[in-house]
């Protein structure tokens, strides 16, 4: 027994002191990953910046965790539109960089706009006097537009173009609600408001196909145009290739023949060709800066006079977060007007421009942002940078600025207000058997539960109506008060019909076609500031709180992943049914969305 307690003891202590040595070697391997990630990048001369044309373009990065690939935590899919941005300009202005070798074409963009601005900052890029390369084993519809800017593309071998125009299918679950006796029903606003007709129709409405046809147009009319230029053939070809794609492509020098690409060459061989861009030989090693990289790349710019700040506002608006199954992105109303009192009491703030891509949300949250930037305005100068969305919710909160810019392929307007309530009246008496009787002390004590349950509730979806009648009024006094029209003229251009920026222009939606920094000179402008600088708010998640919340967010990733690949396209629609039992009921939210592959 006194040997088995001395083994025992022997071996707790050897596990103990094994543990105390891993802590050591764990902290110390963590402790040279920081101070590896501390030492700031270099451009040596003759370098090449490398964009890596994968993975998923949102509106902004999150902070990651310097631990975070140690852990197993790391996710390279995701990038940031404001860093892509940020590092294309800092290849702009290196002059060690020479050029930009875009590698890759499986990119997907969160809108056609995010991929427009991507473009744009890279053909500032060329047109400063350097060269771009591209090259992918296939490109992506969106991932194309941009690539199709470089002085040659070429493609693998055995690759192929998603060349085919935009477009793409609804739901409808009407049919589905029918056949378990349940339905939704719906109050709304405005004849092009259909974000309802998923739930309420079996197709789609006339007014929602009108208004669907003239924004897809417009942003392909713009993308073939941007195209059309770079790869110096008409319009008309592209539209004609685009049609005919299907049937077109019967090898891959087919695209050779249609100007999409300069060449067909194999993985290896891209590199003689950027070596040749470079002017060195064959043997020799090619200077190569990775996003990352590019990102940690030391600058020369300092802070110059007074501050402007950038307010990212992306993501549903919502009242309050929704579950951790949700991992979207979101304006949480609360938090959001939190901080606009903050940059309006911030004495070191001069104006404000802020960056909506948004399709609206909760109407009431919507409202009390709107009153924050109406309050932050009466202080200091506020101007919209509009993202891939400014729509609905995410155009009433963009109403009170001084002056609205737009990226010409933002999807703005939707100014309408809806409400939906399920009702299983059938599913729960005619088929289950289940009766609901009662006493309240007034005629409309029980107006919950006639609305959900009750068959006969044509009182209760009128209040209901009134309510929804009420925010639309509310909504185009808003819009009228911050552009300077009557409500009559609003209503005119309201009615829920979604606008592209360049059709919202002359209806004076917008003010401005332009980019990010063409708001930010304007705020500067109305500052009356001849130096400034910007800075970015909110404030990135730190990297020791990104990684006490990462278990539960990586749940929540991993939860979702695992249900996108069981439902496949059931996946949404079944999403949107979780999310509107967290939501506001009334809704100023766009009926859609336009992520590009």
């Amino acid at each position: 027994m006194k040997d088995f307690f001395k083994y025992t003891l022997a071996t707790i202590c050897g596990f103990v002191i094994l543990a105390i040595i891993a802590g050591i070697m764990f902290m110390i391997s963590l402790a040279g990953m920081v101070a590896s990630g501390s030492a700031p990048a270099k451009a040596e001369k003759n370098s090449v910046f490398v964009l890596n044309l994968n993975g998923y373009v949102s509106e902004r990065a999150e902070e990651d965790n310097p631990f975070s690939e140690l852990l197993g935590q790391a996710d390279m899919s995701v990038m940031g539109l404001d860093e892509l941005m940020k590092a294309i300009k800092t290849a702009k202005e290196n002059s060690n960089i020479e050029g930009i070798y875009i590698e890759g074409g499986a990119a997907s963009f969160d809108s056609p706009a995010t991929a427009q601005q991507v473009r744009d900052a890279l053909k500032d890029f060329k047109n400063s006097g350097k060269w771009i390369i591209a090259y992918a084993d296939q490109y992506l519809q969106g991932s194309y537009y941009v690539a199709s800017v470089a002085d040659s593309i070429f493609i693998n071998q055995t690759g192929m173009i998603d060349f085919k125009g935009l477009g793409g299918k609804g739901y409808y679950l009407t049919g589905l609600y029918e056949k378990i006796g349940f339905k939704y029903q719906a109050t709304r606003v405005g004849k092009y408001k259909s974000a309802v007709e998923s739930v309420t129709r079996k197709d789609m409405s006339e007014n929602d196909r009108e208004q669907r046809e003239a924004y897809l147009q417009g942003i392909w009319k713009h993308w073939l145009a941007d195209m059309a230029e770079s790869r110096k053939v008409t319009v008309e070809q592209l539209n004609q290739v685009a049609d005919d794609s299907i049937m077109v492509f019967a090898s891959v020098d087919d695209y050779k023949v249609s100007k999409l690409i300069d060449g067909v060459i194999y993985p290896d061989e891209i590199k003689k060709v950027i070596k040749g861009k470079l002017g060195i030989a064959d043997d020799k090693t090619i200077n190569q800066l990775t996003l990352s990289e590019m990102l940690d790349l030391k600058t020369e710019e300092k802070k110059k006079g007074e501050e402007v700040a950038i307010y990212y506002a992306y993501g549903e608006i919502i009242d309050a977060p929704l579950s951790s199954f949700n991992t979207e992105h979101a304006i949480v109303g609360s938090t959001t007007v939190e901080d606009l009192n903050k940059l309006a009491a911030d004495d070191d703030v001069k104006a404000v421009v802020l960056r909506v891509n948004s399709p609206g949300g909760s109407a009431t949250a919507s409202e009390q942002i709107w009153h924050a930037l109406k309050q932050l305005k009466e202080k200091k100068p506020v101007v919209v940078s509009m993202g891939g969305y400014a729509a609905s919710g995410g155009y009433m909160i963009s109403a009170p600025a001084n002056y609205i810019v737009a990226e010409p392929t933002t999807v703005t307007g939707s100014i309408g207000i809806f409400a939906l309530i399920p009702n299983a009246s059938e599913l729960v008496t005619d088929k289950l058997g289940i009766t609901w009787d009662g006493v309240s002390t007034n005629k409309y004590g029980d107006y919950e539960t006639n609305l959900i349950f009750a068959k006969d509730n044509e009182a209760e979806i009128k209040y209901l109506q009134s309510y929804v009648d009420r925010g639309y009024d509310t909504f185009l006094s808003i819009v009228a008060d911050g552009r300077g029209l009557t409500k009559e003229q609003v209503h005119e251009i309201a009615q829920g019909r979604v606008w592209i920026a360049t059709d919202a222009l002359p209806i004076k939606l917008v003010d401005q076609l332009g980019s990010l920094d063409d708001a930010v000179k304007k705020a500067a402008e109305l500052a009356s500031l001849e130096e400034y600088h910007t800075a970015s708010y909110p404030a990135k998640t730190g990297w020791m709180d990104a990684l006490l919340a990462s278990a539960e967010k990586k749940k929540g990733s991993y939860l979702d992943e695992e249900m996108k690949e069981m439902l496949g396209d059931l996946y949404e629609p079944l999403m949107e049914v979780r999310k509107d039992r967290q939501r506001n009921r009334l809704q100023a939210r766009l009926p859609f969305s336009l992520t590009v592959k």
